[in-house]
């Protein structure tokens, strides 16, 4: 096994840090664009291109600190303390299936944001069945389940053109 240096370490350090400002920044323009659907709670979820490149890119573990201080950063910024709450339940569960899913090979990026999307919106309803203390809210699964699938397939066809682009790059 062949340890990375102290040069690799930093170059990933900073990678991760543009990264992190890159979801922090579409993670604002993302408030700054409400979907005209008239569908409440609806939205594109593009930090998680960000996110599903790091995942692929710089591996897992560093790509969990990105999405975990974009959260954070961006509820400190323009949220609130139940859109943290909602945002992170989402972000985690969506994470940990997107990881799961990647690891075992059987999906392309695009099927592998389309499983995060629909598993974010599950996450943030747990929490509302949670707050509300009624799981009367799951009643909106099916609309989520469909805009989850669609937004993450947007994403992730976005994220593929992105990575193929970078894997061209030269070292």
């Amino acid at each position: 096994m062949q340890y990375p240096t102290n040069k690799e370490k930093a170059n990933k350090v900073a990678v991760c840090g543009v990264l992190t400002a890159l979801a922090l920044i579409f993670s604002y323009v993302e408030v700054l664009l409400p979907l005209p659907l008239g569908i409440p709670g609806i939205k594109l979820g593009l930090a998680n291109i960000v996110i599903l490149a790091a995942i692929y890119t710089v591996g897992p573990k560093y790509a969990f600190s990105i999405n975990a201080v974009r959260v954070c950063m961006a509820a400190l910024l323009f949220g609130s303390v139940f859109s943290a709450i909602y945002a992170m339940c989402g972000a985690l569960v969506s994470f940990a299936g997107m990881v799961l899913l990647k690891k075992t090979g059987l999906f392309s990026p695009a099927g592998v944001s389309m499983a995060g999307g629909v598993l974010h919106n599950l996450g943030q309803l747990g929490v509302a069945c949670t707050i509300m203390e009624t799981a009367g809210v799951m009643y909106y699964f099916p609309v989520l389940l469909f805009s989850g699938m669609a937004c993450g397939a947007g994403i992730g066809i976005l994220a593929t053109i992105i990575l193929r682009r970078i894997h061209r790059m030269p070292a």
